[in-house]
């Protein structure tokens, strides 16, 4: 077991210390394994309801990381997996307590039910008023007749921040309960592990998976889930998810929804990314509207790779609710808010009056869009050697949006014809290849903005004008062995003259020639500069690239 940390038995009470040092707004009480508000006279002075939450530990940011205005007043940790005691959450309730009363925030899980419900039922004793909501979001089981009901997941952050509203706003502690409630019967979560955890005391992972199996439906301490399943793509777990979770909650087409996509611990953030845009489009397919989506660590099963997804129905008071200000560490405000949009990407473009584009030139560009896809795997070879390996797939990932585009491309000519083109390239094309293309591409936009003659001349006067803005911007020149060193020669034979198709066969042919030469080049710029001689003896696949593109639009 490879661990950050000291002693085994400081984990939690050192966490929390490091936690509240790094935190506005928190402290410890002392001796206790509880975090409160730091201004919690005030709080109390105000005589509004005390939140509490809490479980074992090892769901970081939960629990702690939600104690802030508008949403906790404390929480009670335990050990790591392990419900904190009926006497840690008594002491909690006492120290909160105030006018409002108190409501605790449970998962379903049995030692946290006994704890908390226990320390609920001794605080009413001391005459404090409380209450407690239990939160059993586990969308996974169904309804789990057979089992101990089903568990509290990931699905408790929008319930806590539920809650924490009403709790801001005044509210009693029936009307804050009654809200609570109907958040949770309105909320759906479901998780996929493609690892185990470790919790430091035992030192090992408390399950196994084989190299190609994950873990669907499991709960937030690797308890077995609904089923054991290879691995898939990112985009049918999502919808597998979705689909449960929806059918679970009777979700249809038309409802608006709020989408938490929940990082289980070591998940990247790239992939928690990737998920978080396959189930917004497993809940467009569902026609489920989107109303607000959060994507990032909220509750996690300590050092577990995997994600959970959880859907909230939302109406106008709880979509408020969750658009209400809060201050807890962990809270993050979420994606398409109140008064936001998707905007959509800055074209530039205009419409050509007649809506007829120019077939030869859109023909040529998507012939030189396929052969980049059809050498991403040779371009990337030849990166691999000489660079960082990306574009093969940086170029035809461009050359895919652009294929994407041919219907609109098709209403464009002239220069607007290639100010989409450069649009689409520089957000759909990976590394240093996007910005690039798309200047070659604005460059002989402008100049056709202006440009006269035959098409043979039109045609040269934009390529040189995107060159010489390549190289502008760029620094290129001839000679560093870069995609420069195959565009000035196909420049040169370009202006040579003749029709465009002959103009583009020259070129070709010079860049093919120009991408030869770079195999005797020591690099001055990009990635192969750091390289130094070890390039020699191999093509620069930048200028590969151009030969490629540049023969397949010549025919």
């Amino acid at each position: 077991m490879k661990k950050l940390i000291n002693d085994v038995k400081d984990v939690v009470p050192q966490a929390l210390a490091g936690l509240v040092a790094t935190s506005n707004g928190l402290r410890l009480i002392e001796g206790t394994t509880i975090v409160v508000r730091a201004d919690l006279d005030a709080v109390k002075a105000a005589g509004k309801v005390a939140l509490i939450s809490g479980g074992g530990s090892g769901h970081e940011p939960a629990h702690a990381g939600y104690v802030g205005a508008g949403m906790l007043t404390a929480a009670v940790a335990g050990d790591v997996f392990a419900s904190p005691s009926t006497d840690a959450v008594l002491t909690a309730i006492r120290a909160v307590a105030g006018p409002g009363g108190v409501l605790l925030i449970v998962k379903n899980y049995t030692g946290d039910r006994l704890n908390f419900g226990l320390a609920a039922q001794i605080a009413r004793g001391e005459g404090i008023e409380a209450e407690v909501l239990i939160v059993d979001d586990d969308a996974a089981l169904g309804s789990a007749e057979k089992t101990a009901g089903r568990r509290g997941i990931a699905g408790t952050v929008l319930v806590h921040k539920i809650v924490g509203a009403a709790a801001e706003a005044g509210l009693s502690l029936a009307e804050i309960k009654a809200r609570g409630e109907a958040a949770v019967k309105a909320t759906g979560s479901m998780g996929v592990a493609l690892s185990p955890c470790t919790v430091p005391a035992a030192g090992t992972p408390n399950f196994e998976l084989g190299a190609d199996e994950i873990e669907m439906g499991l709960g937030i301490h690797g308890e077995s889930g609904l089923a054991r399943i290879t691995l898939r793509p990112s985009a049918h777990l999502a919808e597998d998810m979705i689909d449960t979770i929806a059918a679970d909650r009777r979700f249809s087409a038309g409802d608006r929804v709020a989408l938490l996509v929940n990082n289980l611990g070591s998940t990247p953030p790239m992939e928690v990314s990737i998920v978080a845009g396959d189930a917004l489009n497993a809940c467009s397919r569902l026609g489920l509207e989107v109303s607000r989506v959060w994507a990032g660590t909220f509750l996690t099963a300590i050092d577990m790779a995997g994600v959970s997804l959880s859907l909230m129905a939302l109406d106008d008071e709880r979509l408020a609710a969750l658009d209400a200000p809060a201050s807890a560490p962990a809270w993050m405000l979420p994606g398409l808010r109140t008064g936001m949009t998707i905007p959509a990407p800055a074209a530039a473009v205009e419409a050509v009056a007649d809506g007829a584009g120019e077939p030869a030139v859109l023909a040529a560009l998507i012939a030189g869009c396929e052969a980049l896809i059809k050498a991403e795997p040779e371009l990337t070879r030849m990166d691999q050697v000489v660079g960082d390996g990306d574009i093969g797939r940086s170029l035809a990932g461009g050359a895919e949006a652009l294929i994407a585009e041919k219907a609109t491309l098709a209403g464009l000519s002239g220069a607007a014809f290639w100010r989409h083109v450069g649009a689409v390239v520089r957000r759909s094309t990976g590394g240093t290849s996007g910005p690039l293309y798309a200047i070659l591409a604005f460059g002989a936009a402008n100049e056709l903005d202006t440009a006269e003659g035959d098409a043979g001349t039109v045609l040269a006067a934009a390529f040189a004008s995107g060159v010489r803005a390549l190289c502008d911007l760029g620094g290129a020149e001839p000679g560093d062995r870069t995609m420069v060193d195959a565009l000035a020669p196909a420049l040169g034979a370009m202006a040579a003259g003749g029709s465009p198709s002959k103009r583009l066969r020259a070129a070709a042919k010079a860049a093919e020639s120009g991408a030869e030469a770079t195999k005797q080049m020591k690099p001055r710029r990009g990635r192969s500069s750091y390289v130094g001689d070890r390039v020699l003896g191999h093509p620069d696949p930048g200028a590969v690239a151009v030969a490629l593109w540049l023969n397949a639009a010549a025919g």
